[in-house]
């Protein structure tokens, strides 16, 4: 993908700059921002931008509306966590775009913030319908993005409205870009890949692209039982994609001929049943009892995966090794995430579940990068052009 022009390649001092920012952050009952890790994300661009003389207008959705108006879902929490943040005043409309909205930006100041309402409030906007995208357009002068974790939602606020206004990328935009094109592009060597999480068919486009790309490639979770079944192994009663097996196979053989070494476990954790009370038992991979399941990778692998990762200049990982929401299931993936902080690797996280662990294991500090987005990261992973991505000006 052409390399594309970032928010500081271009003048921003008094415009009105329209800013795709992800805030859709969790929240408890009572409303209030349980984790305000993706509004702290942004705070360089929106930061940078006031600095140099813009005013600065906010976009973003929160959870899933379905383009009517929920009153949970409203966005003033995240305007006084931004306000606490940036400790300026953020001001907050109602509306996404109307007279609302256009008065309240038209009245902006060089230096001032404007949130808009929640953009899946608008039933035009998961549709990327034209009208909203020109409505939303026409409040600003520039188009920044940086909402990485829904570029690959062809949106009217993601994609749409960089038809009507010049585009670029964020910081936060820039970052992921440039942390996930090393994955794709020039990666140092020995690189190594650690993939995870319960299904193999949602990473094998992403095992395809990094084939010959990376030098060994470790298997876990439930995604690794359909390559141990391609392999001729016995799995027990382990989550299996038996319609995936053929296309697995056809992987391995081209791994193979590409020099990327694949590993799955040599020893699990396995359960009489999936429940986090279950009886359990480890056992070698080769031999997993009839009606038992793998829930984890064993410590014989744990150890043979940190040595790989220990000896990798470059590591990417997505998915977690087990069911590490689980006391009993945990150990794979917090050795895994360890092996990872211990290493002198540039180390890439690609967001979802690994992000996850990363913070229940305390060693989200001890990484190179973590990415905010999850879906995104993967399909960028993948070779798929991000529409929101490609809508910005090349460079």
């Amino acid at each position: 993908m052409a390399r594309k022009l970032s928010v500081k390649d271009v003048e921003v001092e008094g415009k009105r700059v329209l800013v795709r920012v992800d805030f859709n952050v969790p929240m408890d009952d009572a409303g209030n921002i349980t984790d305000d890790r993706r509004i702290r994300a942004s705070l360089p661009t929106i930061r940078y931008l006031l600095d140099k003389g813009a005013s600065v207008i906010l976009a973003t959705h929160l959870g899933r509306p379905k383009g009517s108006v929920v009153e949970k879902l409203r966005l003033d929490p995240v305007a006084r966590r931004l306000q606490e943040l940036l400790g300026i005043t953020v001001k907050k409309v109602d509306t996404v775009v109307g007279e609302d909205a256009r008065a309240a930006a038209e009245a902006l100041q060089p230096g001032e913030v404007l949130l808009l309402e929640n953009t899946r409030f608008e039933p035009g906007e998961t549709s990327n319908e034209e009208g909203l995208a020109r409505a939303l357009a026409s409040l600003a002068d520039l188009y920044v993005n940086d909402a990485f974790g829904t570029a690959h939602r062809a949106h009217a606020s993601t994609e749409g409205v960089a038809r009507f206004l010049p585009g670029v990328a964020g910081l936060l935009m820039q970052r992921e870009l440039d942390m996930l094109g090393e994955v794709l592009g020039e990666a140092q060597r020995p690189f190594t890949a650690v993939l995870g999480g319960n299904k193999v068919s949602d990473k094998l486009g992403v095992i395809n692209n990094l084939l010959g790309k990376v030098d060994d490639l470790l298997t876990g979770g439930g995604m690794c039982f359909t390559l141990m079944r391609a392999m001729g192994l016995s799995t027990g009663a382990s989550l299996v994609e038996e319609e995936q097996v053929d296309a697995v196979r056809e992987a391995l053989k081209r791994a193979e001929g590409m020099g990327t070494r694949i590993h799955v476990p040599l020893d699990l954790v396995v359960a009489d049943r999936f429940a986090e009370d279950a009886e359990t038992r480890v056992v070698d991979a080769r031999d997993i009892p009839e009606g038992w399941m793998g829930l984890d990778i064993g410590p014989r692998t744990v150890e043979a995966y940190r040595e790989v990762i220990l000896a990798s200049r470059t590591v990417f990982w997505n998915g977690p090794m087990g069911v590490f929401e689980w006391g009993p299931f945990e150990g794979g993936t917090r050795g895994v995430a360890q092996a990872i902080a211990d290493s002198e690797a540039v180390s890439i996280i690609g967001g979802g579940d690994s992000a996850a662990a990363l913070r229940k294991f305390g060693l989200e500090d001890r990484v190179s990068f973590v990415s905010t987005g999850g879906g995104a990261s993967m399909e960028y992973l993948e070779g798929k052009e991000l529409p929101g991505v490609a809508a910005l000006r090349d460079a």
